[in-house]
């Protein structure tokens, strides 16, 4: 009878220190803006690029899709709240950061194991690869992405958000991340916890074992490929997808699922901002750094763009 209903949140961010609030701002604007350049160059040369019109850069083209909505969602609030325009979030505001932020980050865990599975196919199944990654496939595999994050997601945030909040309202994190506002609840969640723990098994375990298989397979492949270029070529293609696969994976278990996870808020807020920020912005420069038919694309869209002009 003594509880008050909680309608907003206030983001305690990352410090009080105006000069290091306005130092970390022009940092975050900059990887912000880096974010979605690239993440929208590389969508627009996938679209463009004939050649790049295949399974392996469909799966890349929802996968900067992906980045680009994950930045979205924390990132801006987070940068008004540098500027000190106010800490507070309504708690429509903060359900909607948690929804968003849990369905783009299961979709992209589902998603980076089907891309490892058209890599196997790829290499071990070459003569086949046309005839298994048909344009069907490819849009069940993403439709299946999208609906698996879209469903364990909602799943956790309706369970998160139908539970009661009677202050603090003070959340110590830069946004609403589930196991932040968890801690704000004043009820047993236990239940919830438990569901991350079992969506964590489900959607980080499974699908890296799911993807350490396919470049077990990869590799054995690999061990019999007798030329220098065969060896060079196939490392360049698999280079790319385990670089990001290395940071994501790991930052999400050491995060979720590490000896004291939700109890460490400095390590959850450096965690949250990797995948925030720091993953999204690394992704392009990775894909396009190390991949040659990506790289050929920027310098035809250059040189068409010099031909306009001229």
């Amino acid at each position: 009878q003594n509880e008050t209903t909680v309608t907003e949140f206030i983001l305690l961010g990352f410090s009080s220190n105006p000069a290091l609030q306005l130092c970390l701002f022009g940092i975050f604007s900059v990887l912000y803006s880096a974010t979605l350049m690239g993440n929208a160059l590389v969508f627009v040369l996938i679209c463009l690029d004939y050649r790049l019109h295949s399974p392996m850069y469909f799966f890349l083209c929802h996968l900067s899709i992906v980045d680009i909505c994950y930045a979205s969602n924390n990132v801006p609030h987070m940068l008004r709240n540098l500027l000190g325009q106010g800490r507070t979030i309504s708690f429509a505001g903060c359900g909607t950061q948690i929804h968003l932020y849990l369905i783009l980050a299961l979709t992209e865990c589902v998603l980076l194991a089907v891309m490892s599975y058209d890599r196997y196919v790829a290499i071990c199944h070459p003569l086949r690869y046309a005839l298994i990654m048909n344009r069907r496939v490819c849009l069940t595999l993403a439709t299946v992405s999208w609906a698996l994050g879209f469903i364990f997601g909602t799943l956790q945030a309706s369970l998160a958000l139908h539970l009661p909040f009677c202050g603090p309202c003070e959340v110590d994190h830069f946004f609403c991340e589930i196991l932040a506002v968890l801690k704000l609840a004043c009820a047993d969640t236990t239940v919830n916890k438990v569901l991350i723990f079992a969506v964590c098994i489900c959607f980080l375990l499974f699908p890296l074992a799911l993807i350490l298989i396919s470049y077990l397979h990869i590799l054995a492949t690999i061990l019999r490929i007798h030329s220098a270029a065969g060896w060079h070529r196939t490392f360049s293609t698999c280079g790319s997808h385990l670089t990001v696969v290395g940071l994501f994976y790991g930052n999400a278990i050491f995060m979720y699922m590490g000896p004291g996870s939700g109890n460490s808020s400095g390590r959850e807020k450096v965690l949250s901002l990797f995948y925030s920020l720091v993953s999204p912005t690394l992704n392009p420069l990775i894909y396009s750094l190390r991949n040659k038919q990506v790289k050929e694309a920027l310098l035809k869209l250059q040189r068409g763009k010099r031909v306009f002009h001229s």
